[in-house]
């Protein structure tokens, strides 16, 4: 099998596979590195709200391996390796993976984002033991237990909306004057009786002995100490952006692009959670694949 490629994408998120089947579809000799697990985040989402054809959401567990069967019916090539480094050569690029190096002509970075930690005491040390970033995968262990989410946007709501019909009482605790989610999350939670909402909290320490048994915490009032036996985080996310050099990266790390997708060198995209501006939904990541491929294209054959 040759290795030199119209395209390599790199990341097995929606982005990515998205990206994947519109360019084998227009023909294009694509590859695509799905890392050790395809699907990113998405994989541990109960439900994917908002994803076009699914009006009552969709496992992110399903979508992805729907996506991935429509990329390689198209003709994609899957690589379930890490890239380890990208390169820009004279007639395109070189990209290496665990197991050799590859040639293509163009390149779509797809690599998302990873979930950033709180960093503070006891939670590396406690991570598996009940620190948690996956409600869908320990809620089965918690019930009749107290647990808190730490954090107020979407992803933390949706898992507190996991968590709430198993556990005893779930605490949201957030260090912002209130939760900032989208308003059909909001109505569920506030429909919640066993939910209890700590605004204006900053975290100081995770405690326990073999597993979590504490979440201490400070307000205006002082600090406390919430007896739970889990703690799950979501305070937002980190790009995934090494593979390519920061004079391509906007001030917070994400790769920076247009609304075609195209970066300021020639021939590298971006689509997805990676891209500066995303919007950080499914369905738009979904759509800024198919934009990416789109684009690559036309680059590419001038249509």
């Amino acid at each position: 099998m040759s290795n030199q490629y119209d395209v390599i994408i790199i990341g097995g998120g929606i982005a990515g596979l998205s990206a994947a089947t519109t360019a084998a579809r227009l023909g294009m000799r694509t590859l695509i590195f799905t890392g050790q697990v395809l699907g990113g985040h998405l994989v541990s989402i109960e439900k994917v709200d908002g994803f076009p054809g699914h009006p009552e959401g969709i496992p992110g567990f399903d979508l992805c391996p729907a996506t991935e069967e429509a990329a390689v019916e198209a003709g994609a090539e899957f690589a379930a390796e890490d890239v380890t480094e990208l390169k820009p050569v004279d007639d395109g690029f070189k990209v290496t993976s665990e197991t050799g190096d590859y040639s293509a002509r163009t390149v779509i970075v797809a690599t998302g984002t990873s979930l950033r930690m709180l960093g503070v005491p006891g939670e590396e040390e406690f991570f598996g033991k009940g620190v948690s970033h996956c409600a869908s995968c320990d809620a089965p262990m918690l019930k009749g237990k107290e647990v808190a989410v730490i954090g107020g946007g979407d992803s933390a709501l949706q898992e507190a909306l996991i968590l709430i019909p198993v556990c005893s009482k779930v605490t949201i605790v957030t260090d912002g004057e209130g939760l900032t989610a989208q308003a059909a999350y909001l109505t569920q939670i506030g429909e919640a009786s066993n939910v209890e909402i700590k605004t204006g909290a900053t975290v100081k320490e995770i405690s326990g002995d073999s597993a979590v048994t504490g979440l201490k915490i400070e307000t205006a009032a002082g600090e406390e100490t919430l007896a739970v036996d889990s703690v799950f985080v979501f305070i937002g996310l980190d790009p995934i952006s090494w593979l390519v050099p920061e004079k391509f990266h906007d001030e917070y790390g994400f790769i920076t692009a247009d609304t075609a997708m195209r970066t300021a060198k020639k021939g590298l995209y971006a689509a997805g959670t990676i891209r500066s501006g995303s919007a950080f939904r499914a369905a738009s990541a979904g759509g800024e694949g198919a934009t990416a491929a789109l684009s690559v294209f036309a680059d590419l054959y001038g249509e």
